[in-house]
Formats: C-alpha cells, sequence, structure tokens
C-alpha cells in the first residue's frame, strides 16, 4: 500500500510519545550495531553512539536525552548538537520543529561559520552543513531537498561510511513530504540494503528498507529486513511495532499480534499507535473478546479525560472493532468519547461508525443526523491541512449514503454510491496499516451485491478489496460467501482455508465459519 498525506493526520492522531523503559542497572539498552566514529571521547561518544541508534529507530525523545548527555560530558562536541537537531526532524512523517533544531545549532554557535569552526574535521564539517541546510532558509521542501543533495555528496565523498549513505537514504523517502514515491523509495532501499547486507544488525539498514517496501506490491523484499529487525533492537518499541507494516501489508495477522503487544509492554498500555495495530490484528485473527478486553483496557488508562490523542486513538480503534466484529449492539458503541479537538480524519470516522450504529440498530433519524454532520467535514475539515483529509469524509459520506439507501430498499442506488466511494477511495495514495477510512469501499460494494443477489459481480469486489489488504478476515468472509453463491466453489475453498488459518486462534462459536461450510456444501 502506499503511504499518503492522510498518513501524517493519523500519526499526529493516533502516535502518543513513549518513554522505553530502563533497561537492567548498568547495561546499555540493546539497540544494534554501528560504527560512528567522531571527535568525541569516552563516554560522550558512547552517548552519542546511542542517540544514533535511536535516531535510526524513531525514538526522538530518548536520541535527545542521549545527544544532551553527550553535551554535558563535552560542551563542545559538535556532532552531539547535530545529532539532537537531526531528532526534530521526522522525514517519514513529514514532521519537522526547525524551531527547536535552530535553538540546538545555536548553542553550538551562533552562525554556521561559527558552527564550523566547532568541527574539528573535515568529515564533521560535511554533516554539520548537510544540518545547516535542514534547517536553513526556504520552505520544508526546498530544504528537505537541499539536504537530500548535500548528503548525496557526503555519501558520495566518504564511502566507507554508513551512516551517511542511510541518513541520505531517508532523506531520500522524507522528500516526497509523506507522499511516497515508488521509484525514490527504491533508490532508498537500494542504499539501505547495501549496508543491510554488510551489517545485517544496523537498525537503521533494516529501518528504512522496512519504510520503503511496506505495501502488497514490494512487501516480499521487506520480510527478511522486519523478521530481522525486532531482534536487533529488541528495546526499541518502535523497532517491534515497525515490523509489522510489512507483516499487515502480507496479511501476517499473528505477527501483527505478537510485535505489537512487544512494543505496547515497552511502552505503556495506552491508546496510541501500537494498541491500535494490535487491537486491528486481534479483529484479523477473530479473537474478539480480546479485543474488547485490550479495548476496555486502554480505555480505563486514558482516565476520565486523556489527551487529545489518546482520545483520537480511542475513537479510531473502537470504530475498527465494531465494523470488523460487526456487535453493532455492543456497549463499546456507547461510549461517550470527547472529540470536540480532534482533527477531520478521526472526527470523521466517529461520525460514520456511530452513525452506521444507529442504522444497524434501525435509528435512521441518528444516522441521517451524523451525515449530515460527516458533509459537514466533507467541506470544511477542521485542522486536516490538506484536501486528502476532506477525501476520508467525503469517502465515509458516499459509503453511509450507500448503507443507508440499502436499507431503504433502493439497492441500485446504494451500489451506485458505493462506486462513487470507490473512484474516490482511488484518487488517494492507500496508506499502510489499518484503513483509513475503517471499511474498504470494495467490501462495502462486495456486501451490497451480495445483498442484491449478484454473486459472482461481488466475488470480484472482494478480490479487490484483498489486493489492497491482504487476507482481511471481513473481505475473505464476503469472498467466500460471493464464491459459494456464484458457483465458484475452488475459490470459496481457497478463500474459506485463508480464514480458517488465519482464524487459528479465533474465539469458539463463530458462527461465520459454519455459515460458510454450509454454503460450500450447497442444499
Amino acid at each position: 500500500m502506499i503511504e499518503s498525506l492522510l498518513h501524517r493526520a493519523l500519526i499526529a492522531a493516533l502516535l502518543v510519545a513513549l518513554p522505553i523503559p530502563a533497561t537492567a542497572q548498568g547495561k546499555a539498552p540493546r539497540l544494534g550495531t554501528i560504527s560512528f566514529p567522531t571527535s568525541g571521547k569516552g563516554a560522550a561518544q558512547s552517548q552519542f553512539v546511542q542517540g544514533v541508534l535511536y535516531l535510526h529507530s524513531f525514538e526522538y525523545e530518548s536520541a535527545i536525552k542521549a545527544f544532551k548527555k553527550a553535551q554535558a560530558l563535552d560542551s563542545g562536541f559538535a556532532m552531539a548538537y547535530w545529532g539532537e537537531a537531526m531528532s526534530y526532524t521526522h522525514p517519514i512523517w513529514d514532521e519537522q520543529d526547525s524551531v527547536a533544531a535552530r535553538a540546538t545549532l545555536a548553542r553550538l554557535g551562533p552562525t554556521p561559520d561559527a558552527r564550523q569552526k566547532r568541527a574539528p574535521t573535515a568529515r564533521e564539517k560535511d554533516y554539520l552543513a548537510a544540518v545547516e541546510a535542514l534547517y536553513g532558509a526556504g520552505s520544508k521542501p526546498v530544504r528537505d531537498t537541499a539536504y537530500a543533495t548535500v548528503m548525496s555528496e557526503v555519501a558520495r565523498k566518504y564511502p566507507k561510511d554508513f551512516e551517511a549513505k542511510l541518513f541520505y537514504a531517508l532523506a531520500l523517502e522524507g522528500l516526497s513530504q509523506g507522499v511516497r514515491n515508488v521509484p525514490t523509495y527504491m533508490r532508498a532501499a537500494a542504499i539501505a540494503d547495501s549496508v543491510f547486507r554488510v551489517n545485517p544488525n544496523h537498525p537503521g539498514a533494516a529501518h528504512y528498507l522496512i519504510h520503503a517496501f511496506d505495501d502488497p506490491v514490494h512487501a516480499p523484499l521487506g520480510l527478511p529486513a522486519a523478521r530481522a529487525y525486532s531482534g536487533i533492537a529488541p528495546d526499541a518499541a518502535h523497532a517491534q511495532h515497525m515490523t509489522t507494516h510489512i507483516f499487515v501489508a502480507l496479511g501476517m495477522w499473528d505477527q501483527v499480534v505478537s510485535q505489537n503487544s512487544i512494543a505496547v509492554k515497552l511502552t505503556r498500555e495506552t491508546p496510541g499507535h501500537y494498541t491500535s495495530w494490535l487491537d486491528y490484528g486481534l479483529l484479523q485473527q477473530g479473537r474478539y473478546a480480546e479485543a474488547t478486553r485490550e479495548l476496555e483496557l486502554v480505555r480505563a488508562n486514558m482516565g476520565d479525560a486523556g489527551s487529545r490523542s489518546m482520545r483520537n486513538a480511542l475513537a479510531w480503534m473502537r470504530a475498527h472493532y465494531l465494523v470488523n466484529t460487526e456487535a453493532w449492539n455492543s456497549p463499546v458503541a456507547d461510549w461517550t468519547i470527547d472529540l470536540d479537538t480532534a482533527p477531520s480524519v478521526p472526527l470523521a470516522c466517529d461520525r460514520y461508525i456511530l452513525a452506521l450504529v444507529a442504522l444497524k440498530r434501525g435509528d435512521r433519524a441518528a444516522a441521517e443526523k451524523a451525515l449530515a454532520g460527516l458533509d459537514s467535514l466533507r467541506l470544511e475539515a477542521p485542522g486536516a491541512g490538506d484536501d486528502d483529509s476532506r477525501k476520508v469524509a467525503a469517502i465515509l459520506s458516499w459509503q453511509l449514503r450507500a448503507s443507508l439507501e440499502a436499507a431503504a430498499g433502493h439497492a441500485d442506488t446504494a451500489v451506485a454510491l458505493a462506486r462513487q466511494a470507490i473512484a474516490l477511495e482511488e484518487t488517494i495514495p492507500v496508506d499502510f496499516g489499518p484503513p483509513t477510512w475503517i471499511k474498504p469501499s470494495h467490501e462495502l460494494l462486495g456486501e451490497l451485491l451480495l445483498g442484491t443477489q449478484r454473486p459472482a459481480e461481488a466475488e470480484i469486489e472482494f478480490e479487490r478489496a484483498l489486493a489492497g489488504a491482504p487476507r482481511r478476515a471481513r473481505s475473505l468472509i464476503g469472498l467466500a460467501r460471493a464464491a459459494a453463491r456464484a458457483g465458484d466453489t475452488k475459490a470459496a475453498e481457497s478463500a474459506i482455508r485463508d480464514l480458517q488459518e488465519i482464524w487459528h486462534q479465533a474465539d469458539p462459536g463463530l458462527p461465520e465459519l459454519e455459515e460458510l461450510r454450509r454454503l460450500l456444501a450447497g442444499p
């Protein structure tokens, strides 16, 4: 799947800054192995290397702490200031705190020339020149491009410097401002792979390969890095989670659950990015009871209020829970979650799911009222910052309209509206991970077509849904139903086998498998 501008909004809504717990007394955290010689000496150099290791695993807060410790040990250590400044740029997420970064550089020296004089070697001067480009004049895209250009020269000038190569690879991945550019990502992958082959314990090499390949087309190429990364940096929560970018893209739900479980334990059990992915994995495995407990636990841990990002994450988790379990009468649907200050994406998803719950419970008036709220988000998208966020609200609006028309018995209109949602969905580069708009539109259309007794057409739509979200349980269920009713026994059997495999730990007594077996057996 392809990263989009939407992922920035979703990360901002879900990713809660979570500290890594202290390791055993006197033991350094296990974060991988790099060689990054500098002019720093003794303990200052050790702290600097630890900061770079954290930086490669996007543990930015921990990286900043390590670089500041290096500065405290050696106030003239230029590369320690370089490292802290680098920690304020998050290329994959298209985030940058240039104010904090410039303040950091100013502590080293008041001007670029003054800072250059603090660097004792030509190589360190080159690294400083790169970070000066990153935080110099111009807009962020202009500065990102300038930085990548300088880093390409640093990597060329020092061909044995793996760090130069990898920071250049990461700069390439950040060039498109959060929207994946496949040719550029493949260039980054080639660079990261050249390091990974020589140092298979390098966290940055594995990490940047995963980012380059985390879509269903390229994900098999990222599988070796994904399998390695959790062992390379076992004390970095993000490293444990990051492997699941590949596992989700391949529908490897056991691994999605196991690695996000580790990431959550390394942090704390609150609503956030890792808990969201963990719960989604449990839902795909048919472990609904455990997914319910997880949802209730993170709600309890959040307390009465919780931060805005926590509330956004909880709402998003609830929406996925309800769509994937179809437990429309669950008490979860009746929770009150304060989203008054939420960005448009989580707000739209919440309005959509509450409307769908109302419709499934027979309260059409409440569903239509929520539809009006979705339409206002489509037009206004408060706090969204980009057109794609408006499109999410519009996709959900088309989907909800389709469901309303289907409930009213207007089957052809419902199908036409679902196709409108698909047309709009296909204008947005699809995010990796759990679907941003909760319900894949091809999956919805497949269900509507099944309801109109057009199983052959429905089968095609479920296959399209699975191409974008491999081994998604609801799409597999729909495919099995459609194929069985269309007389496509081979496809039905294949879908049921896939579902049985991913549901090997499913709650006992789930009705879907028995239903599918009966369909397959025929009258």
